[in-house]
């Protein structure tokens, strides 16, 4: 089994966070492919980046899509992942969805914790986007700004630490999601000081894709997400134009 992961940011520090920790959910057999946005932000914050998000990762999953079992999208707020599963008939993941659903499967209500108190807009955007806001009880995010995106976990340890206890004892959080893919990892290395379940969004993401992937493939020929009707277009990458030719011919036959 291959699993693509897609970083829709440009920190190749965080992709390989992101890697390190997926290579922990790792089935047997599990081989991971990794790549980084070649153009767009250090970090998704507001929705006009995670426009510039969503594109690189259509352009990534229209190189990659044949080669590989499923796709994960490593960005909370799942940039492009609803518009990834329009295209290919391999499953396709968010961190946002993974969790969510791990979330509700742990039972009860659930907080977001966050690199930035600005982000959790948008993130609560998404939440309410699958229908998973009334289990919600919380977000909380840093107020203050950091060096690098790569070293937030370690740099506001404690502050992350305090947001999470924050929304157990005051927002009454019966599990809590870390998001973002900077975060990755911190779940594991904090697990024994906070009351109440932690969830990983890489972990959760790999944990659901190899799960859809053994499945096999997700042919969608009628609904909502099945592929775009043909129609000129103009500019797009060569990748996607050359996966939209495919779809086409495909609906034609």
């Amino acid at each position: 089994m291959k699993i693509l992961i897609i970083n829709p940011n440009i920190s190749e520090s965080v992709t390989e966070l992101i890697v390190q920790e997926a290579i922990r959910s790792c089935l047997a057999g599990t081989e991971i492919v990794a790549e980084t946005a070649d153009a767009g932000v250090a970090y998704i914050e507001t929705r006009a980046e995670a426009v510039f998000g969503a594109h690189a990762v259509l352009k990534k999953v229209a190189k990659h899509y044949e080669h590989v079992d499923a796709v994960i999208v490593a960005a909370y707020g799942d940039p492009g992942v609803c518009a990834a599963k329009e295209l290919v008939d391999i499953p396709v993941i968010g961190l946002t969805e993974a969790t969510l659903a791990e979330a509700h499967l742990i039972g009860g209500r659930y907080s977001l914790v966050g690199i930035s108190e600005r982000i959790g807009v948008w993130y609560r955007e998404t939440v309410r986007y699958y229908g998973f806001e009334s289990r919600m009880a919380s977000y909380r995010g840093l107020s203050k700004g950091f060096a690098h995106v790569a070293c937030v976990q370690q740099e506001k340890r404690q502050m992350l630490l305090d947001l999470c206890l924050s929304c157990v004892e005051q927002d009454g959080a019966d599990s809590i999601i870390l998001s973002g893919a900077p975060l990755a990892g911190l779940a594991r290395e904090i697990e024994t000081q906070i009351p109440v379940p932690l969830i990983d969004g890489v972990g959760a993401a790999m944990r659901a894709a190899q799960s859809l992937a053994s499945r096999g493939s997700l042919v969608r020929k009628r609904g909502s997400y099945a592929a775009p009707p043909k129609k000129e277009s103009k500019g797009l990458p060569i990748e996607i134009e050359r996966l939209l030719h495919k779809k086409f011919q495909l609906n034609d036959g």
